[in-house]
């Protein structure tokens, strides 16, 4: 279709995905002013001389309507690299489309081409559509794990003075 397109981010996006980031917040139910990211640092996150991560870019005729957020981790058993999804996500009015499963395709496609092991991401435990959305396409649940995060404050404190 013409007016579907799944790209790699360009630098011109960082406002689009700013407002896709901060539309994706709102849909998880953050709290207001959870974002901390701005323009300035997603630049340099994602086009800076050392990037921290990679970005694709859903677009409907011309206008961004999803995003895909993602870097690379390391599996020492596999001793290969695999795909992190950090984020994915469609507009709402965007959806029902093909956009999430594009997006998903094409990380798939580039996890394939750069020989990554594996690729992971997380969902929330009530996002039920996405979880079987993800189900649809073979991914599996890693039940036995449990997703341990330290936040800024709590890196601080166990790095110590």
């Amino acid at each position: 279709m013409p007016d579907f397109e799944i790209r790699a981010a360009e630098p011109k996006d960082i406002p689009a995905i700013l407002s896709l980031v901060r539309a994706l917040a709102e849909y998880e139910k953050a709290r207001p002013g959870e974002v901390a990211a701005d323009e300035e640092n997603l630049q340099a996150s994602l086009f800076g001389p050392a990037p921290a991560a990679e970005a694709l870019i859903a677009c409907l005729k011309g206008e961004a309507v999803g995003f895909a957020l993602f870097f690379h981790n390391f599996s020492t058993w596999r001793g290969r690299r695999g795909l992190y999804l950090e984020d994915l996500f469609v507009r709402p009015e965007a959806r029902g489309r093909g956009f999430g499963k594009a997006l998903l395709v094409e990380l798939a496609r580039i996890a394939h081409r750069r020989g990554c092991a594996r690729m992971e991401w997380a969902v929330l435990d009530w996002n039920r559509p996405a979880i079987e959305f993800y189900k649809s396409l073979g991914a599996i649940p890693l039940e036995l794990w449990t997703l341990f995060r330290l936040t800024e404050d709590a890196i601080a404190r166990v790095a110590g003075p």
